[in-house]
């Protein structure tokens, strides 16, 4: 059962911050850096990899990688950008590239990296490909902006590979969670909102997104997704969780109605914007079911949480089922 660290009726902590935090700054960077955060997460053999955002001074970001043994300590940096825009070939990345999700992905014994790429037209959702984290082959943009917070399934529903995403359109009533589905990671459709976000004074208010990719579990996809509420002092960012059906992702299974992590520290309640954590990335370890999160604080640091798979399971079985068994 989930660790219940507060006094009874309070909110039981789901995720514990490592001591060492924040594990990366700007300061650990081997050329100049304005800031790093929002790293996606992978594990290769015996190595930790993080593909980490870095922005520069111009505001404009780009991606790399930094390797551990432990994922927590001594990181090797990669001396230059691992993976920088590229606008000359994909006019879409001018304004630099953000955010990745990882996903291997089986049947194509590769990695897929789902990033933002920032076009002057706005960011929208790209694709690329790796073996090794040192060779990447762009497949392009997908969707159109203002498009964001995606990543793809690691298996294949039937014949056709799935995508979590955040479209925005103007004049919307809200920013919603929405699935779609292709044939060959090009062409994209079957679109439909996943979750939405909900209205009025609810933590996840009017704007939520995908955190790390689908997590699968016996139980289901489980999903850590975040929210943001816009107060009088700024936004929150904080964070919650769902779960989907195995089989069909299109059916929410449940969804919390509380946050379950938060900005508490002064990494992640002070930098470039205070009261952020923002996770790309997750990595399971079969073997003990403990869960590592990689999350940016405040858009100026990378920092790690931790918790056990069968705990975010359990809480989530405390969890109410969305009406219709939609969110």
């Amino acid at each position: 059962m989930y660790r219940e660290s507060k006094p009874p009726g309070l909110h039981p902590v789901l995720f514990n911050r490592h001591s060492a935090n924040p594990i990366l700054t700007a300061r650990d960077w081997p050329y100049p850096a304005h800031t790093v955060f929002n790293a996606g997460a992978c594990q290769i053999g015996d190595e930790t990899i993080l593909l980490v955002r870095v922005e520069d001074r111009r505001g404009h970001s780009h991606l790399t990688v930094a390797r551990s043994n432990d994922g927590i300590s001594n990181w090797h940096i990669d001396s230059a950008p691992s993976f920088a825009p590229d606008p000359k070939n994909f006019a879409e990345e001018a304004w630099g590239i953000e955010d990745p999700r990882l996903t291997w992905v089986e049947d194509r014994n590769e990695w897929l990296i789902a990033y933002t790429a920032y076009s002057p037209s706005g960011p929208l959702v790209s694709l690329a490909r790796t073996k090794d984290f040192i060779t990447f082959t762009r497949l392009g943009p997908v969707m159109p902006p203002e498009d964001k917070d995606a990543a793809i399934f690691p298996r294949r529903f039937g014949n056709r590979y799935a995508m979590i995403h955040r479209p925005v359109s103007a004049g919307s009533s809200g920013a919603h969670i929405w699935l779609s589905f292709s044939p060959d990671l090009i062409h994209w459709g079957s679109h439909h909102v996943l979750m939405h976000a909900r209205r009025g004074a609810w933590w996840d208010a009017n704007k939520i997104g995908l955190s790390p990719p689908p997590l699968e579990t016996p139980e289901g996809w489980l999903i850590l997704y975040h929210g943001v509420r816009h107060t009088a002092g700024g936004c929150l960012y904080r964070l919650g969780l769902a779960l989907l059906d195995l089989e069909d992702p299109r059916i929410v299974l449940r969804r919390s109605d509380e946050w379950i992590f938060a900005a508490e520290m002064p990494y992640e309640r002070q930098g470039d914007v205070g009261d952020v954590v923002f996770p790309c990335g997750w990595i399971l370890n079969k073997a003990t079911g403990e869960v590592r999160i990689y999350y940016g604080g405040a858009d100026s640091c990378v920092a790690l949480a931790t918790s056990q798979v069968s705990e975010l399971l359990d809480y989530l079985k405390t969890c109410p089922v969305p009406q219709e068994g939609r969110a």
